[in-house]
C-alpha cells in the first residue's frame, strides 16, 4: 500500500509529547512490512534542512478563494521518505503549539493551511497514496477536503484513518475559519463541524474519516461515555462502528537496557546488576543518599492537569516523612507545581530531587534506576512511560484508566503475578495507600518485588502488533473508500 501519514510531531525531527514517538516509529514498522510509507509534517523554526535533505517545487496551496507558495524539503531516514512543508509566516516560530504566553493566536490558520498543503503535495508529486494516514486535531481538516473539495479528483479516491491521540485537545476556531481554509460553509451548517458556535477540527475528522483509531483498546471505549468523550462521546458512539483501539507500541531499538547509551551500566532480565549501578548513579546525580536498599521512585511527566501530578503533590510530605523511600522527578509545566516540588525538595533534600524541564538522557537514566514509576494519571489515551518502565525492571504505580489498565497488570498478593500497582479512584489515599503498597512489597517481600521485575521485562511491547493491526485497518479502510466510490 502507499501511506502517507500527516502529523504536526515525529521523532527526531519536532515532539512534544507520546505522538511524536509514535510516528518514530509507527512508519518504520510498516515500512518493514512491504508498504510505501512517507511522512509530511510542517518545517518549524527548529528544524533545519540538512545538505543532504532534497528541495522539491515550490507547492501552490490552494485555500478559500486565494493562493499561498509554500517550499518542500525531503529526506530519506531508516527507510522512510519524510516530506517537511515550509511556511515562515507560520512554522518559522521553534513551538509546535503555543509559545511562552500560550497558544499561538493563528493556530486554526496554521493547520488549516498545513492540512490544505499535504494534499496539494500530492498533486505537484503526482503521487497518490491508497491511505491518508491525520493524526490529532491538526490534520483534522484533511478528511473533510477530500469528502468535499476533492470531489471528482485523483485524491477523493484515497481511503483516510484518523488517528486520536487526546481528544482533550480538539482544534476549536471561530467559523469564519473555513473561509480561509475553503471547505464548503455547508459542513458547518449540517453539524459535521459544528460544535456550539465554533468549528472543531476534531470532530470533522471523526464525522468525515473512513475509519476511525485510537490509540488503546480501553481509551477507545471511555471515550464514548460522558466522563471520557469531551463533549464528542455522541459522534464517537454514532462512528463507533469504525473505531478501533490499537495500542501504541514502543521503539525497541531507543528502549532497550541491554543496548542504552545513555546508561551508565546495561542489563537484561536474567542479568540485573547494570540496573543496581544505574540506581546508584541516578542517586549520586540527584544528590540523593546513596542506598542500594532505599526504594527509588521514579516520575518524569508534563506537569498538568492530566497526569494527576497535583494528587501526589499533596500527599508528598506525608510519604517522605513516614515512608523510607527517595523520590527523582523530571519534568516542566504548571508554574505553581513546578514551584511546589522544588520547594518540597529544599525540606528533604536527601530523598527528593526535581529537575524543571526535560532531557532525554535523563529520562532514560531514570526509568533505569528507579524502582517504581509513579503515573497517577486521570485519564490517559495510552501512555509510553508505563511500558518504557516495565521494559527497564521498573514496577509502575498508576491508575486503571485508558492505555494503563491495558498494559500495567496490578500485583496478585495470592500468585505474586504482577507487572506493577494499580488503583482506580484518583483520591489522596489511594495514590498514598497504593505507593505504600509498593514500598511494603519492596520492604517484606523481595521475592515477589524481584519476580515482578522479570515479569515485566519479558512483556512484548514492540511495533509489531500494532503495526499489523494498522496494516488490517487501512484494508479495512480502501475497501470502504471503494465501496463508496461505487455506490456514487
Amino acid at each position: 500500500m502507499k501511506i502517507l501519514m500527516a502529523s504536526p510531531e515525529c521523532y527526531p525531527y519536532a515532539t512534544v509529547g507520546g505522538l511524536g514517538d509514535v510516528m518514530g516509529a509507527l512508519p518504520i514498522y510498516l515500512s518493514q512490512l512491504g508498504h510505501d510509507v512517507r511522512v509530511c509534517l510542517p518545517l518549524y523554526g527548529s528544524i533545519q534542512p540538512q545538505n543532504s535533505w532534497k528541495a522539491y517545487d515550490n507547492v501552490v496551496v490552494h485555500l478559500g478563494g486565494h493562493e499561498r507558495i509554500c517550499r518542500i524539503w525531503g529526506c530519506v531516514n531508516r527507510t522512510i521518505v519524510y516530506y517537511f512543508i515550509e511556511y515562515q509566516q507560520y512554522f518559522g516560530r521553534y513551538e509546535i503549539y503555543e509559545g511562552p504566553w500560550g497558544p499561538h493566536f493563528d493556530n486554526g490558520e496554521r493547520f488549516a493551511f498545513f492540512n490544505r498543503a499535504v494534499l496539494d503535495l500530492c498533486y505537484s508529486l503526482k503521487w497518490y497514496p491508497d491511505v491518508l494516514h491525520c493524526h490529532d486535531w491538526t490534520t483534522g481538516l484533511i478528511p473533510v477536503y477530500i469528502n468535499t473539495c476533492e470531489c471528482g479528483q485523483p485524491l477523493n479516491q484515497t481511503a483516510t484513518v484518523f488517528t486520536i491521540h487526546n481528544l482533550e485537545h480538539q482544534g476549536i476556531f471561530a467559523p469564519d475559519i473555513l473561509a480561509y481554509a475553503g471547505i464548503p460553509f455547508s459542513e458547518y451548517r449540517c453539524n459535521s463541524l459544528e460544535s456550539m458556535g465554533t468549528v472543531n477540527f476534531m470532530k470533522g475528522a471523526l464525522f468525515h474519516a473512513t475509519k476511525l483509531t485510537t490509540v488503546s483498546p480501553n481509551y477507545a471505549r471511555e471515550i464514548q461515555t460522558y466522563m471520557g468523550g469531551c463533549g464528542l462521546q455522541s459522534v464517537l458512539k454514532f462512528k463507533a462502528g469504525d473505531l478501533i483501539g490499537i495500542l501504541n507500541g514502543i521503539d525497541e531499538v531507543l528502549w532497550n537496557p541491554s543496548t542504552d547509551t545513555c546508561l551508565p551500566a546495561t542489563y537484561a532480565a536474567n542479568d540485573l546488576k547494570g540496573k543496581g549501578i544505574c540506581k546508584q548513579y541516578l542517586q549520586r546525580y540527584f544528590n540523593l543518599k546513596i542506598d542500594p536498599h532505599v526504594p527509588v521512585y521514579g516520575v518524569v511527566s508534563r506537569l498538568y492537569f492530566q497526569k494527576g501530578l497535583d494528587i501526589l503533590l499533596d500527599i508528598l510530605p506525608s510519604l517522605l516523612s513516614k515512608l523510607r523511600i527517595q523520590m527523582v522527578v523530571l519534568g516542566n509545566g504548571e508554574g505553581s507545581w513546578e514551584q511546589r516540588f522544588c520547594e518540597i525538595a529544599e525540606k528533604y533534600l536527601q530523598q527528593l530531587s526535581v529537575y524543571i524541564g526535560f532531557d532525554t538522557s535523563l529520562a532514560h537514566l531514570i526509568e533505569a534506576g528507579s524502582d517504581f514509576f509513579v503515573m497517577p494519571s486521570r485519564f490517559e489515551p495510552c501512555g509510553l512511560n508505563q511500558m518504557y518502565s516495565m521494559r527497564y525492571g521498573t514496577l509502575p504505580i498508576v491508575r486503571n484508566t485508558g492505555g494503563l489498565a491495558d498494559t500495567v497488570h496490578s500485583l496478585d498478593e495470592t500468585t505474586g503475578k504482577g507487572t506493577g500497582f494499580a488503583f482506580n479512584e484518583l483520591t489522596h489515599d489511594a495514590l498514598w495507600n497504593t505507593i505504600g503498597w509498593a514500598c511494603a512489597t519492596y520492604y517484606d517481600r523481595p521475592k515477589t518485588f524481584a519476580s515482578m521485575k522479570k515479569q515485566a521485562m519479558r512483556i512484548d511491547f514492540s511495533w509489531n502488533k500494532a503495526a499489523k493491526a494498522y496494516e488490517q485497518v487501512y484494508q479495512w479502510a480502501i475497501q470502504a473508500r471503494k465501496k463508496c466510490a461505487r455506490s456514487s
